[in-house]
């Protein structure tokens, strides 16, 4: 495998393995998921459940989580048959978004309130939108009329709760950081119970896919993150005794390698936006292993994880989950490669 087209050449998704339903719903909690382990030493492979963490995870590791709380950012508008998907904020009433239906001008939405297309975004199909005839904060707007993204797979329109972590607390993220979705309180408290270290930073993510075969180029889709004071203390801290930097989820690593990249030595709160895409021969200053969920082949995420594992061990991993009926996307199980 040399490439992203050979990996999605090497598998595809049977419909079945379409996690359509959160886990508490399908169990008896959220973190009722499995979870696959790739060593990235030795490339073995093996089954288990998330809450096996406490046991696979070592005392002074820092496990890192995206506290970023998704919010609505789907509006239908029945007047023009359109659907719109906001993607990037660019200020208060402007934004970059993804515009499905009748090719519109202006889009007619709720309250009178109007948007605006004002041109190309940062790249195709995006357009720059903006708000007109808003009474009151675009997020109250959002939150009155809108839903959050959902894809072809979801069948029952879930609330918006279920599409937000136990910890989402800093609202933001346009699709749901979904890697830590399954961590409960409970867990997270049977982790500090066994010494295994827990930080918080936020990185508000961005939509994942344009439809129509489509998906983000991440150069072109910068993302604002903020990593607080205690968590680059805690993460220096963790490497001083010896411990593990494991990220939940694909956002903690752009953010955390993103911050090495720029201030490897800066003790202070750090906040900025980055498009720092990583690949196979990305070296990895900080981040040591990643707890992520399962992505589909075109994905660009699963360029990010060959920074983790050779290609040989990825597809590896992909094949037996596949096999043992492991499934996908914000909904679905976990792979810990570490």
């Amino acid at each position: 495998m040399t490439n992203l087209v050979s990996f999605h050449e090497a598998f595809s998704l049977p419909a079945h393995l379409h996690a359509n339903t959160p886990a508490e719903h399908r169990g008896n909690d959220r973190s009722d998921v499995k979870l696959l382990h790739t060593e990235r030493k030795s490339g073995r492979i093996q089954d288990h459940t998330l809450t096996d963490l406490t046991e696979l995870l070592q005392p002074n590791d820092l496990l890192l989580f995206n506290r970023s709380r998704t919010i609505p950012a789907q509006l239908v508008s029945e007047t023009d048959n359109v659907t719109v998907r906001l993607a990037r904020q660019l200020t208060e009433t402007s934004w970059e978004a993804l515009i499905l239906g009748k090719d519109k001008t202006v889009v007619q939405l709720q309250d009178g309130v109007t948007l605006h297309v004002q041109g190309d975004g940062s790249e195709a199909p995006l357009k720059r939108v903006t708000f007109h005839g808003l009474h009151e904060p675009v997020l109250s707007f959002l939150h009155k009329y809108g839903e959050p993204i959902r894809y072809e797979y979801i069948n029952t329109p879930w609330s918006l709760e279920s599409y937000q972590t136990v910890f989402a607390s800093v609202p933001g993220s346009i699709e749901m950081p979904s890697a830590g979705r399954a961590f409960s309180w409970k867990l997270i408290h049977q982790l500090k119970q066994n010494h295994i270290q827990v930080g918080f930073l936020t990185l508000h993510a961005g939509i994942s896919y344009y439809e129509d075969n489509q998906w983000p180029d991440p150069l072109h889709h910068p993302e604002a993150y903020m990593i607080p004071a205690e968590t680059i203390t805690a993460i220096h801290e963790a490497k001083a005794r010896g411990g593990r930097i494991i990220a939940v989820g694909t956002t903690v690593v752009r953010a955390v390698e993103s911050y090495a990249k720029n201030k490897h030595s800066h003790q202070g709160a750090w906040k900025d936006t980055t498009n720092l895409f990583i690949q196979r021969e990305t070296p990895l200053q900080l981040v040591d292993g990643l707890l992520s969920g399962l992505h589909e082949p075109h994905s660009s995420h699963l360029e990010l994880l060959r920074a983790f594992l050779p290609d040989d061990a990825l597809l590896s991993s992909y094949q037996h989950a596949l096999q043992n009926n492991y499934l996908w996307h914000e909904f679905g199980d976990v792979h810990l490669m570490l």
